[in-house]
């Protein structure tokens, strides 16, 4: 099949250094931002993705101009409310629940209707999420059944609200505090802790946002209607994509890797703090900050051992992305380990949760699931002969990447379909792969 990989062999002992692409989440985040601000911004190491080139195509279609130079993008920013566009123009999300959730808030005050879709995957995911608060702002949205398609019109009229924000979703609070801005006076939100780029951006952009920390969640206030100018920013590398090469490394035999300029915000690196606790040996070196943001070098060395692990829920939102590669090191463990409240992983491009399961058990792994928890007993001999066919999971990129990397390294013979979907978030991981010695077909 023209879309499908086909891997027999586990991949050999390495030791190397790579980079991975421009954080997905943040090259998102700077691309609505720069188009409400006031001139052009300069965005260097852009992730070239499926998202990403989604995200710039809606802002096209609501009236933000930009151009794609030799090294960055430059985009041309129409200030707070500056959009135009017809009535009833139709945009479309493509695979990101990021980009969808947040232009929502980011529209919310133009007084024309939008049409927002996606493709299959995004249009079976839950917008209930977002539609609640918005509506609260005074957006008019009519939908089906909190799915998309959905029609909204603003408001030039907005009223800021007070909202409590128990998911730990950071597309929902992205989504409300764009709203926010977007609307006369202070919104105020309580946030279950999740991932604070936008917060940081922000600052970094002088808007005024206020964020006080507590120990699980954080009282966050934004001032609407505030103009800020456009701004220069280097994208660091994602730390998501970075992890399927982190657990590559560490399940392959007498391994070593070093991954450069990696996004180490401490709201995203629960993967490590998990693995760490696992007996993974995982460095964070050449620590540094850019506009809020902290960077490092994270090496790599493989273990013949893992320990199983009790996850600490407070972890949950930082690694919600990689618990796939989480649960194949739990499967490589000595003991059981047990993850509560994962509920929030079936809320993502596929039902992840429900996929993993039926994935462990598929190459011998024993797992009982209670709701959203779940407990894997691992197998530290476990080594596959089999014959495994991953198929066309709603394009899920990381259901892709996770079913290669246990290819590469648990052995057996695999086909996995929808090769294409890593477009969606890191183009290059088949490239980066075989650099490091995969055999891949």
């Amino acid at each position: 099949m023209k879309n499908q990989i086909k891997i027999e062999k586990i991949i050999k002992p390495f030791s190397k250094s790579i980079t991975v692409s421009g954080d997905k989440s943040i090259s998102i985040r700077c691309i609505l931002f720069a188009s409400i601000a006031i001139g052009k911004s300069k965005i260097f190491n852009l992730l070239d993705s499926e998202d990403v080139i989604s995200a710039l195509k809606i802002i096209k279609k609501i009236g933000v101009n930009y151009k794609k130079r030799k090294n960055y993008l430059e985009i041309n920013g129409v200030g707070i409310n500056g959009f135009s566009f017809k009535n009833n123009t139709l945009i479309n999300a493509g695979n990101s629940g990021t980009l969808a959730r947040c232009i929502l808030g980011l529209c919310s005050a133009i007084d024309k209707n939008l049409i927002l879709t996606g493709d299959i995957s995004l249009s079976k995911r839950d917008f209930s999420r977002v539609i609640k608060p918005l509506s609260l702002f005074g957006v008019n949205i009519k939908n089906n059944k909190d799915k998309l398609p959905i029609k909204f019109i603003g408001s030039n009229l907005l009223r800021p609200i007070n909202y409590i924000e128990n998911k730990g979703s950071a597309q929902i609070k992205t989504c409300i505090i764009l709203s926010a801005i977007n609307t006369h006076g202070i919104t105020k939100i309580k946030a279950r802790t999740s991932r604070n780029h936008t917060e940081l951006l922000l600052n970094h952009l002088d808007y005024p946002i206020k964020v006080i920390k507590k120990k699980n969640y954080d009282l966050i206030s934004i001032a609407g209607l505030k103009q800020f100018n456009s701004f220069r920013y280097k994208i660091p590398g994602d730390i998501s994509s970075a992890s399927f090469f982190i657990v590559l490394t560490l399940l392959s035999k007498n391994s070593k890797l070093v991954i450069k300029d990696i996004n180490i915000n401490p709201s995203r690196i629960g993967i490590l703090k998990i693995l760490n606790k696992m007996n993974a040996k995982i460095e964070i070196l050449n620590k540094r900050k850019y506009k809020g943001e902290q960077i490092g070098d994270i090496k790599i060395i493989s273990r013949k051992t893992f320990k199983s692990i009790k996850c600490p829920q407070n972890l949950n939102s930082s690694a919600i992305d990689e618990f796939l590669l989480i649960f194949l090191i739990a499967a490589k463990a000595r003991g059981v380990s047990s993850f509560k409240n994962l509920g929030e992983l079936n809320q993502k491009e596929s039902p992840r949760l429900d996929i993993a399961i039926h994935f462990l058990k598929m190459i011998g792994v024993k797992v009982i699931r209670n709701q959203n928890d779940i407990k894997i007993f691992g197998n530290p001999n476990l080594i596959l002969n089999n014959e495994y066919r991953i198929k066309n999971y709603l394009k899920d990129h990381r259901i892709f990447m996770m079913s290669v990397v246990a290819a590469l390294t648990l052995g057996g013979k695999w086909k996995v379909d929808d090769k294409d979907s890593v477009k969606t978030s890191f183009p290059d991981f088949l490239k980066i792969s075989k650099y490091l010695g995969a055999k891949i077909n």
